[in-house]
């Protein structure tokens, strides 16, 4: 293998963790099933639209991963997680990466706008906030979970505005479905990297500590995402709906997610934490095939 060949292999792992290219990928499935939902017929749908959507997306997403890398480069050196990312590891210097970051928003915004308008804002604002107000206040305070969770839920929501061009009831639905379900996530996640976490001084947990009141609030947030995601269910979400057996699947489907709630409640080890963790993120890929694959099938 010549010098160029690796070169360029180095450049791409660079980019993809840079750019976070797996949680990316998952945020735009997201986005994708969000517009599948929304748009009047599947099969017959704007697939150029759908095209902005995934790289306007994912550019979006990877800015925002850019300049949280760029912003916590020395906390990142700190955290046997993070420590090997092209930042602190000193692969990429932080200007190149602000400059790949820039280029990322420039695209992302511009291909969003193409779809309409509101699309390109939504993207937006998620950067902004992600980047201005959710990085650093996760030095600060737990209440960091809070303030990340919004632009965290809102690809589920941009799919429904670019295919309708309308923020109303069923884009806000899909949204606070994907806001409850960032807390149970990312407290599992914080629960069992708690000790890496705490190396960076990052507030991860609602009270700070693997405790019970922690693990009671996983299973509160998991209850108030399990009543969201049967929103649709209730006929007051206009355009959004789901069949009686769809939301029985739904209402498995939670069970199953609170079940593992009950069990790091009960346990408070790391492993129960992963588990819960690795399920949630189950539950949203599945909810989502879900509500698509009623549509399709109604």
């Amino acid at each position: 293998m010549n010098t160029t060949s690796i070169s360029i292999k180095s450049i791409y792992i660079d980019f993809k963790a840079i750019t976070k290219a797996g949680l990316a990928i998952s945020v735009v499935f997201s986005s994708v099933a969000g517009f599948l939902l929304g748009v009047s017929d599947i099969f017959s749908l704007d697939w150029m639209i759908l095209l902005k959507l995934v790289i306007g997306g994912y550019c979006m997403v990877g800015a925002s991963n850019a300049y949280n890398q760029v912003i916590e480069k020395d906390l990142d050196a700190l955290m046997d997680r993070t420590k090997n990312r092209p930042v602190p590891a000193g692969r990429m210097s932080p200007n190149l990466a602000l400059v790949i970051a820039s280029i990322l928003t420039l695209i992302g915004i511009i291909l969003l706008y193409t779809i309409n308008p509101k699309t390109a804002m939504f993207g937006a604002i998620s950067i902004v906030l992600y980047t201005s107000m959710y990085t650093p206040l996760k030095t600060v305070t737990p209440l960091s979970v809070f303030v990340g969770a919004i632009p965290g839920a809102i690809p589920f929501m941009l799919g429904w505005v670019a295919a309708t061009g309308n923020f109303g009831i069923e884009a806000g639905t899909l949204f606070l479905i994907q806001f409850f379900w960032q807390f149970p996530h990312f407290w599992a996640i914080g629960w069992f990297l708690f000790e890496d976490y705490e190396k960076a001084g990052f507030f991860m947990l609602p009270t700070g500590k693997k405790d019970n009141a922690t693990a009671l609030q996983i299973l509160l947030y998991t209850a108030w995402l399990i009543v969201a995601s049967l929103l649709p269910s209730l006929g007051y979400t206009g355009q959004l709906f789901i069949s009686p057996v769809a939301t029985v699947l739904v209402f498995l489907l939670g069970l199953w997610m609170l079940f593992y709630g009950v069990k790091l409640y009960k346990s408070r080890t790391p492993k129960a934490a992963r588990t819960l963790m690795l399920v949630s993120v189950a539950y949203i890929t599945l909810l989502q095939l879900i509500y698509i694959f009623d549509k399709i099938l109604r």
